[in-house]
């Protein structure tokens, strides 16, 4: 059987700090997997907190809405662990974009899982439909970038 074979950016856009609390184990006593989606959802929260945007967007700005999710597991998580977790954007489009993650052990940076999730901007407040992506979000998100590039050139 074919298994998923993500290939992540290189780079990092933002990286942020979990722990694996008991309630993210399964009977295996390891991190489930949906408790992983829910950690990339807290890690991509915070952001598009740090961009000063938000998933649910206002009136005047749209939110986003996941069209797709992939998660390949790498290794195996258990409670207390530290996970960073580090997004990347990539595939910037007028309706959305691609938001890749890498979860690793912040001790040792062991990869656990990789994963992507497909974004699109939606307007939740009035047309409950698709929506071109503002422009704060694309200029907040050119100047992180640029601002990150910066750092590794130094």
């Amino acid at each position: 059987m074919p298994r998923l074979k993500l290939m992540l950016p290189e780079g990092a856009d933002f990286t942020t700090r979990l722990d694996v609390r008991v309630t993210d184990l399964n009977y295996g006593n390891h991190l489930a997997n949906q408790a992983l989606l829910g950690m990339l959802h807290e890690a991509r929260l915070r952001f598009l907190t740090h961009l000063n945007h938000t998933e649910l967007g206002n009136t005047t700005q749209p939110g986003i809405i996941l069209a797709d999710v992939e998660i390949q597991f790498r290794r195996e998580a258990f409670l207390g662990d530290q996970l960073n977790i580090t997004l990347f954007v990539d595939q910037l489009s007028h309706i959305g974009f691609d938001l890749y993650y890498r979860v690793s052990h912040a001790i040792d940076q062991t990869e656990i899982a990789l994963a992507k999730t497909s974004i699109v901007f939606f307007d939740y407040h009035t047309t409950r439909k698709r929506a071109p992506a503002p422009a704060s979000f694309e200029h907040a998100l050119k100047e992180l970038k640029e601002k990150n590039e910066k750092i590794r050139e130094q």
